[in-house]
């Protein structure tokens, strides 16, 4: 009697342990493993409007472009795409110039640009092989994107569009399809963390509809039937020198320095319909964290690198350091410098439990019922 009742208890342990398994199993599925801390930021800023009368899509790109490298990116770490040259443009009254204000104080098209993809080059093709890796054998590093998944991209795109397509260069399009799947193939062929896709056309959030992979935030300038406005034009360059979306991120940025703690939600609710004549919104279900969680600079500003401190001037020596009594003599300022290293230290593994949570004590719960599952299998 007592064998069968121990059986029979073993047997319900069994099944309830599979039940666990399995329910905590499914509760785990869906969840992207993806708690890899990134450690560097891209930008892909792409033009795909050509002649004079866009000379506001090439402005709003290359202000893109100084934004990014003020706050840090690297031009290595940079893709711009211009689909036209407005600077060399026999119209224009300031050769070698390109100005988004008509007070003309500052030119984007200065000495320290590079353009990366000029004119033809500028194709639906040559973008998506971009994203995706798929360039031909050959092709120099600047026109790579040589991401990993501690990777970090911004991608910006500017131009004519339309329900769910942007026009390249008045001559082909990029569908919200084509955008989807290539960011599918970048998620999985491990090269991004995070992606900010960013784009600023007529009834440019219904190109964010059809995405679908994990880590993606998603922000247009305008719904389904709006179109996008000019922000003003130069009566000297004779033509509209910025779009009134890409002005409000331009200055948003520009009152940002590298340090900004301001936050992706702090941005989108600085959004004003009378600002833009148009309803811009954001896409942030993809997204793993919250808006208020991530930093503007997560995407806008630079990695920065970690540099060791020099050690103490009174460090003992090698034969020194072998024996009981050597101990190193630090100043009261030297003891503080290494109470501050350590506090920062425990401050980010707390950031980064807090952060990771769920995904954390899913794992651990998973593990466990997965552990006590072997134990009942074989305790007999």
């Amino acid at each position: 009697m007592t064998t069968s009742t121990s059986t029979s208890t073993s047997t319900a342990w069994k099944k309830w342990c599979s039940l666990l398994l399995i329910s905590l199993s499914l509760l785990n599925i869906g969840v992207p493993v993806h708690a890899v801390d990134h450690s560097n930021n891209w930008a892909v800023l792409v033009c795909t409007s050509r002649f004079w009368f866009n000379y506001r899509h090439i402005a709003n790109t290359l202000g893109m472009y100084r934004s990014v490298k003020r706050l840090g990116i690297p031009d290595s770490n940079i893709i711009l795409m211009l689909a036209d040259d407005m600077a060399c443009n026999p119209r224009n009254m300031f050769p070698g110039t390109v100005y988004s204000n008509s007070d003309r104080k500052l030119d984007l098209y200065g000495d320290g640009i590079e353009v990366d993809y000029r004119g033809e080059e500028v194709s639906v093709e040559n973008f998506i092989r971009l994203l995706t890796g798929r360039v031909a054998e050959g092709t120099p590093r600047s026109k790579r994107l040589m991401t990993d998944e501690r990777s970090n991209i911004f991608v910006y795109m500017t131009g004519h569009g339309g329900d769910e397509f942007l026009k390249f260069q008045d001559s082909e399009e990029i569908s919200a399809f084509d955008l989807a799947d290539a960011f599918q193939t970048m998620w999985a062929k491990k090269r991004y963390n995070e992606l900010l896709f960013m784009i600023d056309t007529c009834q440019a959030n219904t190109m964010t509809t059809k995405l679908y992979s994990p880590n993606i935030l998603a922000t247009g300038s305008s719904a389904k039937g709006e179109n996008s406005y000019s922000h003003h034009a130069d009566s000297d360059i004779g033509v509209a020198v910025v779009d009134r979306y890409s002005h409000f991120v331009l200055s948003y940025l520009e009152a940002m320095n590298k340090t900004s703690t301001s936050t992706l939600q702090d941005f989108i609710n600085a959004y004003s319909g009378g600002t833009f004549h148009s309803t811009p919104a954001a896409r942030t279900d993809l997204m793993s964290r919250s808006m208020s969680q991530v930093l503007m600079t997560d995407f806008f500003g630079g990695v920065s690198s970690v540099e060791l401190a020099p050690l103490p001037t009174n460090r003992p020596g090698d034969a020194d350091a072998l024996k009981p009594e050597a101990v190193w003599k630090l100043t009261p300022s030297q003891w503080d410098s290494v109470k501050k290293t350590a506090d920062d230290s425990f401050a980010g593994s707390r950031h980064l439990i807090r952060d990771n949570w769920p995904k954390l004590s899913a794992t651990l719960l998973l593990s466990f019922a997965f552990s006590a599952h072997l134990w009942a299998a074989y305790s007999n």
